[in-house]
């Protein structure tokens, strides 16, 4: 079951609604008493429809889940689709320069605070969330995946589990390489981060950059599952074949 509505970000100052989509495991019917973890997504239009996604392919979340019947919540909200790098800045942590998109003041955080203050809450109020830390994951792809990283080195504290899929660490390396050595990442934090060989050479030093983010998160206590995909590229199509190998990883539990 996929349920929608529309939301405003008045903390981006934009009057812009957004479209969240909220699946619900198709259990809940016959077991009203369940209380299922919650997955957060970015780029919420290319997560389920082929119709609603950017360039009509979509992750295929919704297949995936129905064939695994994965107790699982999804949450994911659209981007600002304004032309004028409206998705670059709500999804970058850092303001940066680019020659291709000039100059961009990231607005990451204060989306962040809109995702665990605002929509979190809703989500959690209006349905049946386990809303603890330890059953609240994260992912995205691109900029989403740069702002996962981010969401689990800053909010540890709302999120344990993520996925970064062709993370866009390019934006601002050193930034987010700070921003995880300073954090407070609490036990338990598992990250999940992948790159397509595919893609390695879009930006230069790549792979030392995604090996420096690997040993960051290593050096804060994180559980880290770091892989480059043979043949991969920067598309949903590759992310959908990313399903398997990440989504299990949200079920796994530690001992202390």
């Amino acid at each position: 079951m996929i349920e929608t509505f529309y939301t405003d970000i008045p903390r981006l100052k934009t009057t812009e609604k957004r479209k969240v989509y909220v699946y619900c495991p198709d259990d809940f019917a016959q077991n009203p008493d369940s209380r299922y973890p919650v997955l957060y997504m970015f780029d919420g239009h290319n997560v389920f429809f082929d119709a609603d996604a950017t360039y009509g392919k979509s992750w295929g979340m919704l297949e995936y889940l129905t064939a695994t019947q994965m107790p699982l919540m999804v949450v994911a909200v659209d981007c600002d689709h304004r032309k004028n790098n409206g998705r670059l800045r709500e999804y970058s942590p850092y303001h940066f320069s680019d020659s291709q998109f000039g100059s961009i003041r990231g607005r990451g955080h204060a989306f962040m605070v809109f995702l665990t203050e605002s929509l979190k809450p809703m989500i959690d109020a209006q349905y049946p969330t386990l809303p603890d830390r330890a059953h609240t994951f994260i992912a995205g792809s691109s900029m989403g995946g740069l702002m996962t990283l981010y969401a689990l080195s800053a909010f540890s504290h709302v999120f344990s589990k993520g996925a970064a899929l062709s993370p866009s660490v390019w934006v601002n390396t050193e930034g987010l390489l700070c921003d995880i050595r300073g954090s407070e990442m609490l036990d338990g934090s598992l990250v999940y981060m992948d790159y397509g060989s595919g893609e390695l050479d879009h930006h230069p030093g790549m792979l030392t950059g995604l090996e420096k983010v690997s040993h960051a998160l290593l050096s804060r206590g994180a559980y880290v599952t770091f892989r480059i995909v043979p043949g991969g590229q920067h598309c949903e199509a590759c992310w959908e074949e990313q399903l398997p190998f990440f989504m299990p990883q949200f079920f796994y539990r530690f001992e202390n």
